[in-house]
């Protein structure tokens, strides 16, 4: 009996909580549906009289801190380079880079930092490292390596920019102070009063090869001062660029000449003639026509880099070199639209007693003069592009074929005797945005201008190098 009035109990139990529940449920549902009769819902109380005001927009200025970087570099196979022991193609990346040699490198890693201090000043800080293939000591018995390598090998940063940015100082014009890119080719800063559309940026290709300037060794960067502005702050399509700078680079200006002596370094009493006593000046004008597709570049510089220097009369007869002096003229237009773009930059440079003639025992002027020829498009929009490049390259119109000679310049790797011919091409794969693939062949060929019987001629050579080039960047 006492099973069955539990079973008894516990089911008249169930069945009472049941029936309440189906109750208070049922009172629900009449209660909302009243509720909705009379316009209201559980998300507005019947008290309810106000509506919640938006949240306030923020106008306060907030600073710009930006960390960006890129890379690039290759998979590639120097199928033929002159012998190690040539002086051909100093200039390039693959100078004394034995045949047959096959690697992966980078060529270049950006490190950059920018930071609006206020609305009105904007610092910009930039680390670079910019080896190159070629790992040979600089000098003999030197443990340090070319490029920019540590003595055991491995890739360093240096310091190439490091400025501040003065918005504005008159309506269209910004006063830039500290390292700098110079307006030669190397400009591209958006949301400035900088230029974004000269050479190098318009040719869009630095990852596979420096503009014919710059890879001809004008100065892409320095430390100095500049004003960056356009003539019509509304619309930028007409500017300019002055600036004045050490015409050393990333280089500290060295005060004192050195001189060997027992076998060490040491330094002389006498100031160094070809450093910080003179300056280089920098101009460019620049404009966009055409609804902005012609590009128009117009670019100078005049630096002196010594005067009236000392020589043995076995060197120069006078035994004075004389005013030591170089400038450039460049112009470089373009036309940008899709699925076609193509450009074309020519310059003449000069270097004042830039080469001395072995022969006569006579400093003389030497006249480089270069010219460029770019084209590019795609092939499927977004994903696949291709690019073509020709260059023709004389370091000096005036060389005599049957006299040897030297160079004064500061350009150390500068040779007035032997013309090059660059050539490059390839596809450019973008699988996503900042992201590049582009295998392409690399190609310079070397003629000598001296005679064959001249000392010092070399034969004609070339450079062929095949290459899987890579290039991203980030945070930009």
């Amino acid at each position: 009996m006492k099973k069955v009035f539990t079973k008894l109990f516990s089911i008249t139990l169930l069945s009472g909580i049941l029936i309440t529940s189906l109750t208070v449920s049922a009172n629900a549902a009449v209660m909302k549906a009243d509720s909705v009769a009379q316009g209201i819902t559980e998300k507005t109380p019947v008290t309810a009289t106000k509506t919640k005001q938006a949240d306030p927009v923020d106008t306060a200025w907030h600073p710009q801190r930006r960390l960006w970087g890129y890379a690039f570099g290759d998979a590639y196979f120097d199928q033929h380079s002159p012998a190690p022991s040539a002086t051909l193609g100093k200039e390039n990346n693959y100078y004394q880079s034995p045949s047959n040699r096959n690697a992966f490198q980078f060529r270049r890693i950006y490190l950059g930092y920018d930071y609006d201090i206020t609305p009105k000043f904007k610092a910009e800080v930039l680390l670079a490292s910019e080896p190159s293939e070629n790992t040979l000591p600089t000098a003999s018995g030197s443990a340090v390596s070319n490029g920019d390598n540590l003595a055991d090998s491995k890739m360093a940063f240096y310091i190439k920019n490091f400025n501040l940015r003065v918005r504005e100082v008159w309506s269209g014009t910004d006063f830039v102070i500290g390292e700098m890119s110079t307006p030669g080719f190397a400009l591209n800063e958006g949301g400035t009063n900088a230029p974004t559309s000269l050479s190098e940026a318009t040719w869009g290709y630095r990852s596979i090869e420096r503009t014919i300037t710059d890879f001809h060794k004008n100065n892409s960067y320095d430390v100095g001062a500049a004003l960056q502005g356009t003539f019509d702050p509304a619309t930028k399509n007409f500017g300019y660029v002055a600036m004045i700078g050490d015409n050393t680079q990333a280089t500290l200006p060295s005060v004192y000449t050195t001189t060997a002596l027992g076998g060490s370094t040491v330094q002389t009493s006498n100031p160094n003639p070809a450093t910080g006593f003179f300056k280089i000046f920098y101009g460019d004008l620049w404009g966009k026509f055409l609804n902005q597709h012609l590009y128009v570049d117009l670019y100078a510089d005049y630096a002196k880099t010594q005067s009236n220097t000392p020589e043995a009369a076995t060197v120069v007869s006078d035994g004075v070199l004389g005013t030591q002096e170089h400038n450039m003229f460049k112009l470089f237009v373009s036309y940008n639209s899709s699925p076609l773009s193509v450009g074309a930059e020519v310059y003449t440079q000069k270097f004042g007693m830039g080469v001395i003639n072995k022969n006569t025992l006579t400093a003389q002027d030497a006249t480089a003069r270069g010219l460029s020829f770019w084209a590019k498009g795609s092939i499927t929009k977004g994903k696949l592009g291709w690019f073509a490049r020709y260059d023709s390259y004389n370091p000096d119109t005036k060389i005599d074929g049957a006299d040897a000679y030297t160079t004064t310049t500061n350009y150390s790797s500068y040779d007035p005797t032997v013309k090059e011919t660059f050539v490059t091409g390839g596809l450019d794969f973008t699988p996503a945005k900042n992201i590049h693939f582009m295998p392409n062949v690399w190609f310079v060929q070397y003629k000598d201008q001296l005679n064959a019987a001249t000392a010092g001629y070399q034969p004609d050579n070339h450079t062929l190098v095949y290459r899987m080039t890579f290039f991203y960047t980030f945070g930009k």
